[in-house]
C-alpha cells in the first residue's frame, strides 16, 4: 500500500484544519450569553469577537483573487453576526475547514498588502508563509479565548489553544520519559 507523501503546503493546511476543528467544536457548545459576555477593564474583549477575528484572518488568505494574489488582513469583513452567533461562527469555521481541502497553495503567488502609517507596502510573501502565520495567529487568539473561558468557568481541552509544535514536544517529552523508565 502506497500513501501520497504528505507536502510542506498540506502539512500547514491541515494544521490549520485542526485549529478551525477545535475552535469550531468549542464554539458550537457555547450559549450566545457566553459567547458575548465582554471582558477586560474596558469590556473590549469576548469569544465572539476573538473567533471573528480569527475568521477574517483565514478569510483574507482564501479569497486570494486569481491572478491577484494579494494577501490584505488589514480590510477584512469583520461580520458582526460572527461575534454574537456562536452557532453562525461554527457554521463559518465548518465552511472554511471544507474551503482549505480544496485549497491549492501552488495556484496563488502572494504578496503581503501591508500599511504602515499613511502607506501601504507590498511585502513579498508566499502562501505557504501566510499559512504558517495562521496557524500561529489562530492559536495564539484560542489561547485568549481559553483565558476568557476559563474566567466564565467554561471547560477547555487540556490541548485548546496550544500550538502544534508545542504539543510535538510534549509528546517528545511524554516518550522520553516512558523510556527513561
Amino acid at each position: 500500500m502506497t500513501t501520497t507523501p504528505c507536502t510542506p503546503d498540506r502539512a500547514l493546511i491541515e494544521e490549520n484544519q485542526m485549529a478551525l476543528a477545535q475552535l469550531r467544536h468549542f464554539v458550537a457548545g457555547l450559549t450566545p450569553e457566553a459567547y458575548q459576555q465582554a471582558a477586560g477593564c474596558r469590556g473590549r474583549h469576548t469569544l465572539g469577537k476573538h473567533v471573528r477575528h480569527i475568521i477574517d484572518h483565514v478569510e483574507a488568505l482564501l479569497n486570494l483573487g486569481p491572478g491577484e494574489g494579494v494577501v490584505d488582513y488589514e480590510h477584512r469583513r469583520r461580520d458582526a453576526r460572527l461575534e454574537q452567533w456562536p452557532q453562525q461562527a461554527a457554521n463559518r469555521l465548518d465552511d472554511l475547514e471544507a474551503l482549505l481541502v480544496a485549497f491549492d497553495p501552488q495556484k496563488e503567488a502572494a504578496s503581503l498588502h501591508y500599511p504602515v502609517g499613511d502607506e501601504a507596502l507590498m511585502l513579498d510573501t508566499s502562501v505557504s508563509r501566510e499559512l504558517a502565520f495562521l496557524t500561529s495567529h489562530t492559536i495564539h487568539h484560542m489561547a485568549i479565548i481559553g483565558l476568557l473561558a476559563e474566567q466564565q468557568g467554561i471547560p477547555l481541552a487540556e490541548d485548546f489553544g496550544v500550538h502544534p509544535s508545542t504539543l510535538r514536544h510534549w509528546q517528545r517529552e511524554a516518550t522520553s520519559h516512558v523510556i527513561a523508565r
